[in-house]
């Protein structure tokens, strides 16, 4: 029997691969007319400047858990990354949470201008879809996959959990109500990523419900710990500004329950999606893995 890697090594190695892809996938300045070339830069700065890439790698993850051949994940795991990438710019506009800073560098808009960063992610976010329907699964899987990413970036998804976050700059949000932003906004993407490797392979629609409970507790808790992290965490690590969300007076699980309650609420969601995995057994290792390093992290 064939050893499993270590994880950092399936980590490096699923970066790696995802890097790779978008690469190949996103527009070259060269490729383009002279009036396209800053977009296609735009592009390339807001997707190839760094990241932790988790997204991808819930993708392949939970891919394995499935089953699923590696070739496969690959179109949807870059997806996930570009509409990941597409959020980013547009979260970080002067109309939305105004940000100068993103992994440590400038800001699409600062970095280019304003109408080139909303033009940026709205080709992004095409792009995503686009790499969906040329994927080589059979059809059935890719419209599964379109499903579960459209559904979670528009208004039951992202697009929907921003306009909620809105609202809590201007009043005080209830903790049901920002769980529900959170679940939206954070979570409805992780939990697609999760989806979008549970279905490329032999799973069950059992299994596929497990994988999806697991997706929804682990997004939830990455959310309430990037609460805790933004309040915490220095800008140097965080790569963006430190304290920005009460700055801008949102509502948080910081700002409603305080530091240490949150940090304990983060891991009581985590937990939760450990006990999800449990009937998957040695195949939902890996994803326990991951699910602790992104709950866990600092930064």
């Amino acid at each position: 029997m064939t050893a499993t890697p270590p994880q950092d090594d399936v980590a490096a190695h699923d970066v790696l691969r995802v890097n790779t892809v978008l690469d190949r996938l996103l527009p070259s300045v060269a490729d383009v007319d002279n009036d396209v070339a800053s977009l296609a830069s735009a592009m390339r700065y807001a997707v190839l400047g760094g990241g932790k890439r988790l997204r991808p790698r819930l993708v392949y993850a939970a891919g394995r858990a499935a089953g699923a051949d590696l070739d496969v994940l690959d179109r949807p795991a870059a997806a996930v990354e570009l509409i990941h990438a597409f959020s980013l710019i547009h979260d970080d506009l002067p109309a939305l949470d105004d940000d100068c800073l993103r992994r440590g560098r400038p800001t699409v808009h600062v970095r280019y201008d304003e109408a080139t960063a909303v033009l940026a992610g709205d080709a992004l976010l095409a792009l995503a879809f686009e790499v969906l329907a040329g994927s080589f699964a059979d059809a059935a899987r890719a419209t599964r996959w379109v499903c579960l990413l459209a559904r979670a970036t528009g208004a039951f998804g992202m697009i929907g959990g921003q306009m909620i976050d809105l609202a809590g700059e201007s009043r005080r949000l209830e903790l049901s109500a920002l769980e529900r932003l959170h679940r939206l906004k954070a979570g409805a993407l992780i939990y697609a990523a999760v989806m979008c490797g549970a279905v490329a392979g032999r799973l069950g629609e059992a299994e596929q419900r497990t994988l999806g409970n697991f997706g929804e507790e682990i997004g939830l808790a990455f959310q309430i710990q990037d609460d805790v992290l933004d309040a915490t965490a220095p800008t140097r690590t965080l790569g963006k500004r430190q304290g920005a969300d009460e700055r801008r007076g949102k509502s948080t699980y910081v700002t409603l329950l305080g530091v240490q309650a949150a940090a304990t609420e983060a891991a009581k969601h985590l937990q939760l999606a450990l006990r999800h995995l449990a009937p998957l057994e040695e195949r939902g290792k890996a994803l326990a893995a991951l699910a602790e390093q992104m709950v866990e992290r600092t930064f």
